[in-house]
């Protein structure tokens, strides 16, 4: 059984405090893209699991797809597989990757072993393996809240044909760092407000508080959003912590390849 594991950027991401339990209290608008890896799992003899593609530099033990067969496994006493992982979305990307391969690892397995398994089940599962997990289940437009496991789909219909540039540049924030060194303050508007508008009206108010931490250490992101801009992006933006950027546009922009010759990037359409 093969499924395929897709991407997703923040539009806009607010942190409104520390919480009692050590995490932060968060807001912003999960939008999912076609930018997808490809994991394909089997019935097998023992359980194995292999990559390709782009290479994962932390070990092969904490990866999300083998720790949601292991939870799986708890409840359900499951056969072996072997697993195998293709990797195309980069990873400490602030594009999920690593969390929608385990979410639609648990999809997979609730398939494959007809485990009956409700969306709602698979939501309270996701969550046990990381506070991003729980929206690749639900893989719609959503604001989130709480840790980022409160959803509520949301239309956006001002994204309905636009086109989506992705730039990774290869930086890695830390993410822990990127928490300790935030100014936690009051948003000018909140989310919901913003995206109500034109997209072309969102600069300066869709805000990813991460961006003032991120770009004071490494200038090349604000260079990058610059050009976005100056190829007619009617937004540009920051997804996470970090590092990718990305650019909503109205049709293709001419030249990104060379304005972005050594970066990862991809251009799309909008799937809303």
């Amino acid at each position: 059984m093969i499924v395929f594991p897709n991407a997703k950027i923040n539009l806009g991401l607010q942190v409104n405090g520390k919480r009692p339990d050590g995490y932060h209290d968060i807001s912003t608008i999960f939008y999912p893209l076609p930018v997808c890896d490809i994991l394909e799992a089997v019935r097998a003899e023992e359980f194995s699991f292999h990559t390709s593609g782009l290479t994962i530099d932390a070990p092969a033990l904490g990866n999300l797809c083998i720790k949601a067969y292991q939870l799986l496994q708890q409840d359900f006493s499951l056969s072996a597989v072997a697993m195998h992982l293709h990797k195309v979305i980069p990873m400490g990307a602030g594009l999920g990757g690593g969390s929608s391969d385990g979410a639609f690892t648990l999809m997979l397995l609730n398939r494959m072993f007809n485990l009956g398994l409700t969306r709602e089940q698979l939501l309270g599962y996701a969550l046990q393996l990381g506070s991003d997990c729980p929206f690749f289940i639900m893989n719609e437009p959503c604001f989130a809240g709480g840790r980022g496991e409160v959803m509520e789909p949301i239309q956006l219909p001002s994204l309905k044909n636009k086109l989506f540039l992705i730039v990774n540049p290869g930086l890695h924030i830390n993410t822990a760092w990127a928490f300790s060194q935030l100014k936690i303050r009051e948003p000018k508007i909140h989310l919901r407000e913003v995206v109500a508008l034109p997209p072309d009206q969102w600069r300066d108010l869709l805000v990813n508080d991460f961006e003032e931490v991120a770009f004071e250490k490494h200038a090349e992101l604000i260079d990058i959003r610059s050009t976005l801009y100056r190829m007619g992006a009617v937004f540009a933006g920051m997804t996470g912590t970090g590092s990718t950027m990305f650019g909503i546009f109205d049709s293709a922009p001419a030249g990104y390849r060379t304005a972005f010759p050594s970066h990862y990037f991809t251009i799309l359409q909008s799937n809303d």
